[in-house]
């Protein structure tokens, strides 16, 4: 989905460190050289799910996220660590009194790797292409407020405008999602309606030009993909030394998490883009113990995994068991007949919390205590489904609806994520227990994220569905009935429920009112009205370990997604 959540500066309080982390660790990316590492070297990092483009317009999976991270940079990112905005390209920015119009000076001798300058004319170009209605992009919705466009004029060659089309409460913060991209290597692309067509994984590395600090080399597919340094990064250190300090970084395709772990102790890889599982703690313990890795407790998630059912209208087809797969009811009874402990303990060996939405409390600003807690309830489970029909109607414990059909659907979830795996297992068995059949079925992740995106030929799916920011305006893509990440039932035309339509006016007003207040008021509804119909449901949020060898050195880490890999420039080896 839209990346991650970021995390609040809490991560420095509860840290809990097996293996002392760099003096760095708990604050801001450092901008001077780190003491015990040269420049040059190698990090070899893993990712699960192999890169379907280097075309942040085109994906919104984990890895083509961390390569846009890798290869492009924005005018303004929010910092993993503190949570707060700091400008990135731009230098400067300057708000005027109504809030709405904000001039941004962009730095003077800044090129693409291509050696291109970058200037206001690009900024312009890039947000033509996330609005590009051709081709319809992963930004087209993310990059709006209110539905509308933000508007952008160049002042001068290093001067832009960017006005929003009604008051906006995270401001700027907005700007972390989009990427500046050449005007001079896509403009045919936008012209012609391909925008999302271009730099696919075929296209030649060379042809792949960015302002991030890494430019690729070479992908070999199921493989590896090779990045090395950007020769015209536009960053310094605190010492005025060009940064990023690594020659390359190779992101290594390893999907099984036993075999991520296996490269991990050996030192085949040097980190992992997602955290650890619980059972990996002890093994790389005693690895850290050897001084072979760096151990970290980050704290709890900001990014349950979910589980949720096909909400869209006809997506089942003329299949009659959609009268009561799409139910509420139906819902409510499986949140219900599912022990959160059980599955706290079961999926995550007892290294999570049991949680009841997808905001949980780690996001301390947005959380909100009053979401109701559904009790283990089984009985009251099976009084719910009675109450559309669902009994057991031959007295042999299983379910039937008014068909006398049994009550039965398909779980699809990721082949080879532990906890999904674990979690989907956990479901059907406690499900069983009160008369409802799960047949699980195990995809490999392109397959899955196919199925999530076209929105139809599934019942149900279990996926970890992150989210971009913590400020949940910068995730209207979620919660808003059209957004592109409203699992459930995508990209809605109109509000489908009354429910979702009144999300829209919460989200709506909580998006644009600036008073701190009211917006977590508002916030607090939204939960609120979520948890009452629990379009996905939520079991349980584990807590999150990263670990790094011991040669990685100026890491900042964060809770979220990739917790030690999320400021690239600063990352340096002992060699």
């Amino acid at each position: 989905m839209n990346g991650h959540l970021r995390s609040a500066a809490y991560i420095c309080h509860g840290l809990v460190v097996a293996v002392a982390v760099t003096a760095a660790g708990c604050s801001p990316a450092s901008r001077r050289a780190p003491a015990a590492a040269g420049r040059g070297g190698q990090l070899a990092v893993s990712v699960r799910i192999e890169p379907r483009t280097y075309n942040r317009f085109a994906s919104r999976t984990e890895t083509d996220l961390i390569v846009s991270m890798l290869t492009q940079a924005t005018l303004f990112r929010v910092n993993h660590v503190t949570d707060e905005v700091e400008p990135w390209l731009a230098e400067k920015s300057a708000r005027s009194a109504d809030g709405l119009r904000y001039t941004l000076t962009l730095p003077s001798n800044v090129t693409f790797s291509d050696g291109q300058p970058f200037s206001a004319e690009d900024v312009i170009f890039s947000f033509e292409a996330a609005y590009d209605e051709k081709s319809n992009g992963t930004l087209n919705d993310v990059m709006r407020v209110g539905g509308k466009k933000l508007q952008v004029e160049r002042v001068d060659p290093r001067t832009v405008a960017i006005t929003f089309p009604a008051p906006y409460a995270p401001g700027l913060r907005i700007l972390d999602n989009l990427p500046m991209v050449p005007r001079h290597k896509l403009e045919r692309a936008l012209k012609e309606g391909t925008i999302t067509k271009a730099w696919g994984i075929s296209t030649p590395p060379a042809d792949i030009v960015g302002l991030g600090p890494f430019v690729p080399l070479e992908y070999l597919p199921g493989q590896h993909m090779t990045l090395v340094r950007n020769p015209h990064y536009w960053r310094k250190d605190g010492n005025g030394a060009s940064l990023p300090y690594l020659d390359r970084v190779t992101l290594e395709v390893v999907p099984e998490q036993d075999a991520e772990l296996l490269r991990l102790e050996s030192g085949q890889v040097d980190m992992t883009t997602s955290e650890i599982r619980p059972e990996d703690y002890a093994p790389l313990k005693r690895a850290a113990d050897g001084g072979r890795v760096k151990l970290m407790d980050l704290g709890v998630t900001l990014d349950p995994d979910s589980f949720w059912f096909n909400l869209k209208p006809g997506a089942l087809g003329a299949d009659p068991r959609a009268a009561w797969l799409q139910r509420d009811e139906f819902r409510d009874a499986i949140s219900m007949a599912v022990d959160r402990q059980v599955f706290v303990d079961t999926v995550f060996l007892g290294a999570a919390v049991p949680v009841f939405g997808p905001v949980t409390p780690s996001n301390k600003k947005w959380y909100s205590p009053d979401v109701p807690h559904v009790p283990h309830d089984p009985a009251r489970a099976k009084q719910l489904l009675a109450s559309i029909g669902l009994i057991d109607r031959q007295g042999d414990g299983v379910l039937r609806d008014q068909r006398n059909q049994p009550v039965r659907f398909t779980l699809l979830t990721v082949k080879g994520r532990t906890a999904l795996e674990r979690g989907a297992a956990v479901i059907r068995d406690e499900l069983k227990k009160i008369g409802i059949t799960v047949d699980i079925a195990l995809l490999e992740p392109p397959a899955v994220v196919q199925r999530l995106v076209s929105n139809s030929h599934y019942e149900a799916l279990g996926f970890h569905v992150g989210t971009t920011d913590t400020d949940p305006a910068s995730n209207a893509d979620f919660w808003l009935s059209s957004g592109s990440t409203h699992v459930w039932n995508i990209s809605e035309k109109a509000p489908a429920t009354d429910w979702e339509r009144r999300i829209d006016e919460l989200m709506a007003k909580q998006m644009s009112t600036l008073d701190e207040s009211e917006r977590k008021r508002l916030f607090n509804d939204v939960q609120k009205i979520f948890s009452e119909h629990e379009p996905v449901l939520y079991f349980a949020a584990s807590r999150v370990y990263a670990a790094a060898s011991s040669r990685v050195t100026n890491v900042t880490p964060a809770v979220s997604r990739p917790q030690l890999l999320w400021s690239p420039d600063s990352i340096a080896v002992v060699q």
